[in-house]
């Protein structure tokens, strides 16, 4: 049974070459349980064929609000969805929906639903940031409209940037979220999540760092906010950023600077997620001016940074929730547990190197979580939003224990 088990999702597909996408969307939705029926907008029919929809959801797929035979199917499919989800959500077609126009069959379903109605953009990064985009986008979500963030990469303009579909795999967790929300006890709870790498200056041109990229930290803070807390993020230095507007995001470069910021809000969050890769060590002094090349060696004294999550283990108090991460190039097993005990987690989530398609700058996790029990859970190979996910569910399930002792 999935977790969508009974849900009828109505999946409206616009004109983008991200349309390939929404058939893969289709068969993860029947996956987790759902009853999805596709409709679509003439220009999509360019990019997918309605018979690949149809072969697959066992329902007839409109396009054409003018036809004899699905003139009124924007009325009855709009009032038997429970969800209303568009992907991919063209710049046109949000641009429809902000203005009220209703001159295809996804369009007009969006005007006649009474759902929730969640949107998956997709379009070049210049279209994306465009003002007239922004106007939109932030229109809908004043509307109630949930816009699911963009991704980051390669784009079929041949650019690079934000504006990519979310992938069907996300958009399937991000709905499952949304939709348990309303009962989370993470509502309304102040979630703090350290991310990202730090720089440590070398001189005013180089530094000390690793390869993360903040996408595992992105992740859990969208997923936070899809369950209504407060989230404040502590970004270190990377390109990537959360799509939620409502995530508050602190900037920062060093440990030195991750230290301060999280000091600052740790005492009044409810739940503090340490996913950082925070460099262990930092140049003993940092050169003015930029170091020029004389010989064929240079040496670097290094003094320690200051660990975060142990300098905050040390102020936590029994009502917070800290869940640390370890990342190994060895199974880790027996550093997860110390470092369980030494810096006061609650949980570890343990991932290792050697594991095909885990670490920094992949779209995928593979983890195993440690508890003060004893207690562990493995996992499979999963996308960073569905191992955000399964990090929230145990962090709920953490609060609720906590509430009953």
């Amino acid at each position: 049974m999935g977790d969508l088990e009974g849900k009828k999702i109505l999946l409206g597909v616009s004109g983008s070459i991200a349309a390939y996408k929404s058939v893969y969307l289709l068969r993860a939705l029947q996956k987790s349980g759902a009853e999805v029926r596709v409709i679509m907008t003439q220009k999509a029919t360019d990019f997918v064929s309605p018979l690949s929809f149809e072969a697959i959801s066992h329902f007839p797929v409109y396009w054409d609000t003018s036809s004899q035979q699905s003139w009124n199917n924007h009325i009855e499919l709009s009032l038997w969805a429970d969800v209303f989800i568009i992907a991919p959500a063209t710049a046109n077609t949000i641009a429809k929906f902000t203005t009220g126009m209703a001159n295809d069959m996804v369009s007009a379903c969006y005007l006649a639903s009474r759902c929730p109605v969640f949107m998956a953009p997709s379009m070049d990064v210049d279209m994306w940031h465009h003002p007239a985009t922004r106007s939109n986008i932030n229109t809908l979500q004043s509307r109630n409209v949930f816009i699911i963030p963009v991704g980051y990469g390669s784009l079929a303009s041949g650019l690079t940037g934000e504006g990519r579909m979310a992938e069907p795999d996300e958009i399937v967790e991000i709905l499952k979220l949304n939709l348990r929300a309303k009962t989370s006890v993470l509502k309304n709870k102040k979630v703090l999540i350290t991310a990202g790498p730090t720089h440590e200056a070398i001189d005013p041109v180089r530094f000390i760092g690793n390869s993360s990229t903040g996408k595992m930290g992105i992740a859990l803070a969208e997923a936070s906010a899809g369950l209504n807390a407060e989230v404040t993020l502590i970004l270190g230095p990377t390109q990537l950023k959360p799509g939620n507007e409502k995530i508050k995001v602190i900037r920062v470069t060093s440990a030195r600077d991750m230290l301060k910021a999280t000091s600052k809000y740790h005492t009044k969050s409810d739940v503090t997620i340490f996913s950082a890769a925070v460099a262990d060590y930092r140049p003993g002094t940092v050169s003015e001016e930029k170091i020029k090349k004389t010989g064929d060696e240079i040496n670097l004294s290094l003094i320690k940074n200051p660990d975060i999550a142990y300098e905050m283990g040390l102020r936590k108090n029994k009502h917070q929730i800290h869940i640390g991460f370890a990342l190994e190039s060895t199974p880790g097993e027996e550093y997860a547990k110390e470092k369980l005990k030494k810096k006061n987690f609650d949980m570890v989530v343990l991932n290792s190197l050697a594991d095909a398609g885990a670490g920094f700058a992949v779209d995928t996790n593979k983890a195993t979580f440690y508890f003060k029990n004893n207690k562990s859970k493995k996992f499979e190979l999963k996308s960073k939003i569905q191992v955000a996910n399964d990090i929230l569910e145990a962090i709920e399930q953490l609060i609720i224990e906590k509430k009953t002792k």
